[in-house]
């Protein structure tokens, strides 16, 4: 059965998996991307992404002000996007679970990015906060269980939990 998008036989059949064996909920996610040296290509990063069913290829560029082109999103507006999708990915989800009919689903995302740190410049923080506007309506929900939701969402979301805790990044150079 499918409700808002989200298929709720295979969510369920992964939960069980889950509680049968805590480590089948563990999913490992890799990229591999390249640094493009070419003056002339227009982009400064390039990523072919595979997913399920498929593969797509993912063209980031900085802004001009930052030396890059401009010609493509930056770094920092792929993770606001994730973060974003990653948020109602997990809002939905659990309205679904809830078994709640949405009507409407947004967000508007926001975040002040500070590069004084990136350019050496001081050691202020990089981003104070990330600002989340969610339009939701509901069929069968009032404003109250939807706020409800939204409090679970924010404690759930995967995105919300890498940026606002410690997560140890390892880095080499092979």
């Amino acid at each position: 059965m499918k409700l808002n998008n989200v298929d709720l036989d295979r969510l369920k059949e992964f939960e069980e998996k889950g509680r049968k064996n805590k480590e089948e909920l563990k999913k490992t996610m890799k990229i591999d991307g390249e640094w493009v040296l070419d003056n002339n290509k227009g982009i400064q990063f390039i990523s072919e992404v595979s997913f399920e069913k498929g593969k797509q290829i993912i063209k980031i560029d900085s802004p001009s002000w930052l030396g890059g082109n401009g010609n493509r999103p930056g770094p920092m507006v792929y993770c606001l996007v994730g973060l974003a999708s990653c948020f109602l990915s997990t809002y939905a989800t659990i309205a679904s679970t809830q078994e709640i009919k949405l009507k409407r689903l947004k967000i508007k995302s926001s975040c002040k990015i500070n590069f004084s740190k990136t350019l050496g410049i001081s050691d202020d923080p990089i981003t104070e906060e990330v600002n989340f506007e969610i339009d939701a309506e509901a069929e069968n929900a009032d404003k109250e269980k939807l706020k409800e939701i939204l409090e679970i969402a924010k404690q759930r979301c995967p995105a919300i939990y890498s940026l606002t805790n410690v997560i140890k990044v390892n880095a080499k150079l092979v």
